[in-house]
């Protein structure tokens, strides 16, 4: 029997995390991996570690290859979100939020085997630090380098804050 999954707006054991720079996140992806491979890692979300990992590199290519086509949002979702850009790129992405008409409520969720979504991670993070993104967010619009770095930092907060290490 298969469990129900877990409404993540309602999951009250979330980490506070907070990544400044790219080279925290490979930390903590480090720290997650051996904890995944020790057999200590708990996750109270919904995804494995490796589709946790694999959904965050498909954002970060995204900006790069292109979006899919259902990942525009209606014009008045992108006013809103574009006058909360600041606090978006300050504060941290809310959870639960879901992509209407989308299975899953989000794309790049494939699950994936640990290595195969940690490689995929890390290879996209380094794809970010060597260049900005030439595409534009369909939620925020054009960005600098740094907010394309500190909008992935968040994402990253976020996925990686249902996970607990040992």
């Amino acid at each position: 029997m298969t469990n129900p999954p877990v409404d993540t707006r309602t999951v009250t054991d979330r980490r506070t995390l907070r990544f400044t720079t790219t080279d925290d996140l490979r930390g903590e992806i480090d720290r997650l991996t051996n904890a995944e491979r020790a057999g200590t890692l708990r996750a109270s979300g919904n995804w494995s570690l490796g589709q946790a990992f694999g959904h965050l590199a498909a954002w970060i290519d995204y900006a790069y290859d292109g979006y899919p086509p259902q990942a525009r949002p209606p014009w008045f979702v992108k006013v809103v979100c574009r006058m909360m850009k600041g606090k978006f790129l300050a504060g941290g992405l809310p959870a639960g939020v879901r992509i209407p008409r989308v299975e899953g409520g989000t794309f790049g969720i494939d699950p994936l085997p640990l290595d195969e979504g940690r490689a995929r991670l890390l290879g996209a993070l380094d794809r970010l630090d060597r260049t900005p993104p030439p595409l534009a967010s369909p939620v925020f619009g054009p960005l600098t380098h740094d907010e394309w770095r500190r909008l992935n930092l968040g994402h990253a907060e976020l996925h990686l804050s249902f996970f607990h290490p040992g």
